[in-house]
């Protein structure tokens, strides 16, 4: 195998040989600036999304097939792009990692339905011109390569009808694309409507040509949908005072589960030290001492339901271990917690912790999903603590009382009743 540099070193000059030697000159868009752009872009939103160097690897490799299936043609190009990549590939990377680059490609198939998080970004790179500032160059280039290659002939108000309805219509996937490309994306939109309404001055909303009664509420939505996501990447960022917030939330539970935990131990000791001290010098004089039973017993059900009590607030709950891929796509998993992912698989929690890096609305939730259950978890401890201090202080003052009582009405104290042997 050779080194993950090399292999793209190899791949960028078979592939710009390849669309020199092999790609029809009529497709002007779908060309190899199309795909050095959308490598570009992937690298991009891929290092956004902090995936790892294995992942990057696939998902590069990806980009540069992905459009070579064109020098046979637009329809199923995907399939053939398929084709050359496992041509190329097969003797150089392994097998599970052809099947992750060839689901990749087939991944950008418009429309796009794209699974995991490395298809959202090869998806996300190959439109990403929507929201550049090569937009409209790249569209002109659209709109030539269906007249020269599909003899598609649209006039100019059908071309914007045409681009208008694509990009009304889409959606990137990822976070960070969003981040990057959907605020000039917006302008781009309102740039073809004005050009819409400059082709036919008599437009009304209720009749666009895209599709009746909803032109103006879409374009509405979408900038309401842009705010959201703008305001939603303010929260991502977080600043040094939310960050400080859970991070010193975070450290008082746990310090508080710590000082929990250390008290409960310190009951356990105690009562097990008094219950061993009865057991050992008290039961064996019952019999002589009969005055003295109900004090005693008092006393050992004092220590005992003190023990019980300080045992549950530290006794652990078993949790089933393992969460589904469906419950993270719905965003109700917590990773965060060891008790949520121990019976997992490997690749399945980190496809989750992934999910999770590249979407800070789910990570942020999920720490403070997380807080909301150890604020829980410690409700719990401490409301046996304090069962088990009361116990324990009541019981010592009634067992007391009862020893001194229980003295006082014989008149016949033994002063070696405490004494071994």
């Amino acid at each position: 195998m050779i080194s993950s540099e090399q292999l793209l070193n190899e791949v960028e000059a078979h592939i710009a040989e390849f669309f020199v030697q092999n790609l029809p000159s009529e497709y002007i868009f779908h060309d190899l600036d199309h795909t050095i752009q959308t490598v570009a872009a992937a690298k991009m939103i891929g290092e956004g999304s902090r995936i790892s160097s294995q992942d990057m690897l696939i998902l590069i490799l990806a980009t540069w097939f992905h459009d070579t299936g064109y020098a046979q043609g637009p329809v199923d190009h995907e399939d053939r792009s398929c084709t050359n990549a496992v041509s190329f590939l097969e003797s150089k990377i392994s097998t599970d990692e052809i099947s992750r680059v060839l689901s990749c490609i087939r991944a950008t198939k418009v429309p796009q339905s794209p699974d995991t998080l490395l298809e959202q970004i090869i998806c996300d790179a190959d439109l990403g011109h929507l929201g550049m500032k090569i937009y409209w160059d790249r569209t002109s280039r659209l709109r030539q390569e269906l007249v020269l290659a599909r003899k598609n002939i649209m006039n100019d108000q059908e071309w914007v009808d045409f681009e208008l309805n694509f990009m009304l219509n889409h959606e990137y996937h990822t976070v960070v694309a969003q981040e990057l490309f959907n605020k000039r994306k917006a302008k781009h939109i309102q740039q073809l409507l004005k050009q819409k309404r400059r082709l036919n001055p008599d437009l009304t909303p209720m009749d666009d040509g895209i599709s009746p009664n909803d032109n103006q509420e879409r374009t509405d939505k979408l900038k309401k949908v842009l705010k959201a996501k703008e305001k939603e990447m303010k929260t991502a960022s977080m600043g040094r005072g939310v960050e400080t917030m859970y991070r010193t939330t975070y450290r008082t539970h746990t310090n508080l589960s710590s000082l929990a935990d250390s008290k409960a131990n310190q009951m356990i000791s105690l009562n097990a030290i008094v219950i061993s001290i009865l057991a050992s010098t008290l039961l064996p004089k019952l019999q002589s001492h009969k005055e003295l039973a109900i004090p005693t017993i008092m006393l050992l059900l004092t220590g005992l339901l003190s023990m019980v009590f300080a045992t549950l607030s530290t006794r652990p709950k078993v949790t089933e271990g393992k969460v589904t891929r469906e419950a993270i796509k719905q965003r109700k998993a917590n990773l965060l917690f060891f008790g949520n992912f121990y019976n997992m698989s490997l690749e399945d929690f980190q496809w989750g912790v992934n999910e999770m890096l590249t979407d800070p609305e789910f990570l942020y939730s999920s720490m403070s999903r997380d807080l909301y259950y150890l604020g829980i978890v410690l409700g719990k401890k401490f409301r046996y603590l304090s069962i088990c201090y009361n116990i324990f202080m009541y019981g010592i003052i009634i067992s007391v009382f009862s020893f001194v009582l229980a003295f006082v009405l014989q008149h016949d104290f033994d002063p070696n009743l405490f004494k071994k042997g």
